[in-house]
């Protein structure tokens, strides 16, 4: 038996685990989980090792995040004006707004389309119920209850852990996986590779891991900005630390999960083209049998009302921070119009791409276009914010933050400048 102090170390670890926890869970979204699946039917576990590449990377960018909205007490988008011209801001925030609204969209078709052949009736129908429950979370449920809501939305990730026993797997190969190998760096292979740093490094997650810390800070009467109160410097940067390096473990280990299920039977099948994650659970019936359908699909759904709302909320900060506006869950609607107002336009435009002729998943390929280009200029301005002492006061980056930090940067410009290569041949 665990003794009281056990316990409450216990209590007090979970405790830590909130804007990152979401965050690395938000990651695995529908469009990830397409991704991840195509990667192990096209390649088998012959990309495994990417996931320990981003997981320093993306580990020390959302690091970056939340560590400059818990210690300047403000979200990117106002901290990025300190040192970007104001027309840069609005424009990349423009156009994290139009790939975040796609992203919705091909998210909420990957759930009604998974919620349609689980359990039959339209998909169209699941689809609109999908987008309400996700718009009701955010209007109507203070921001205590939905932060807890979204916490326990993370343990649908647990379905694709699941899988795993549901298969057959070969765990010699997989193990191989996990080191580069000639054929990582074929043509067909260097288009997944970026395709995977792309959804894995997304900017909407930078600005909302940010915009959470601010949140916390509003939530709790006792919390200041850590530039205004120092003292709390210690415990506050050791809780980011716990979440951050949590939430991103969860992100990769799941997302390496996904890739292992799809590439032990879909590309050992010769099911090697996916086009979305509700394609991929329809693949797997037939070769893995009707439970790991079931389990891959419910991990559809689960991780959809999960990043949705994340999505649509991180569009909302982002434009309310760079226009002044009042910005925060802890608002009622009334109390912050914009900021709301932002979240139904961005889930109702979502919602209209599964209604018209659009093809989700290739306006989500552009969104993904979208996304890796806007990252690069956030992400330099994000290392220059973290290192500044205007800013961060003595909060400033250290050392291994900002070996990383630019690394991840590096690595991304790289995958923009390869997908931009790829789509001219």
């Amino acid at each position: 038996m665990p003794t009281i102090k056990q316990r409450v170390r216990k209590v007090a670890l979970l405790e830590q685990l909130g804007p990152g926890l979401v965050t690395g869970a938000a990651d695995d979204d529908p469009s990830g989980i397409a991704t991840y699946s195509q990667a192990g039917a096209q390649l088998g576990f012959g990309l495994l090792w990417t996931l320990l590449l981003t997981y320093p990377l993306m580990t020390a960018i959302q690091l970056a995040s939340a560590r400059i909205g818990r210690v300047t007490g403000a979200g990117l988008a106002k901290n990025l004006s300190a040192v970007l011209p104001g027309w840069a801001v609005t424009t990349l925030v423009a156009l994290l707004f139009m790939a975040n609204t796609i992203n919705i969209g091909a998210d909420l078709a990957s759930m009604g389309e998974a919620a349609h052949l689980a359990a039959g009736f339209d998909r169209h129908v699941f689809t609109l119920l999908f987008a309400l429950v996700s718009l009701g979370l955010q209007l109507f449920i203070s921001y205590g209850a939905y932060a807890k809501v979204l916490k326990w939305l993370t343990l649908t990730l647990l379905a694709y852990v699941a899988v795993l026993f549901a298969v057959r797997i070969d765990w010699g190969a997989a193990a191989r996986g996990l080191i580069p190998g000639p054929a990582s760096f074929t043509k067909d292979a260097v288009v997944t590779i970026v395709a995977v740093f792309g959804t894995t490094i997304s900017p909407y997650l930078f600005f909302w891991q940010s915009a959470q810390e601010v949140e916390e800070i509003e939530e709790d009467p006792k919390a200041e900005p850590l530039k205004e109160a120092p003292r709390q410097g210690r415990r506050e940067l050791a809780r980011i630390r716990i979440d951050t390096f949590s939430g991103m473990a969860i992100s990769n280990l799941i997302a390496m999960a996904i890739m292992i299920s799809t590439a032990a039977t879909l590309h050992a099948s010769g099911h090697t083209q996916i086009d979305t994650a509700a394609a991929a659970a329809e693949a797997l019936r037939p070769v893995a049998g009707p439970f790991a359908f079931v389990l891959f699909s419910l991990g559809i759904v689960g991780t959809g009302l999960l990043a949705v709302p994340v999505l649509a909320g991180s569009a909302a900060y982002a434009i309310g921070e760079s226009q002044g506006w009042e910005c925060g869950l802890e608002y009622k609607p009334w109390e912050a119009v914009g900021f709301y107002t932002v979240i139904g336009i961005a889930t109702l435009l979502g919602l209209l791409i599964d209604w018209s002729p659009i093809d989700p998943m290739r306006a989500l390929f552009w969104s993904a276009v979208v996304n890796g280009i806007v990252a690069v200029p956030i992400m330099v301005a994000m290392m220059l914010v973290a290192s500044r002492r205007s800013q961060m006061g003595r909060f400033t980056a250290g050392l291994g933050l900002r070996v990383f930090g630019w690394a991840a940067t590096v690595v991304m410009g790289a995958s923009v400048v390869a997908m931009l290569v790829t789509l001219a041949f």
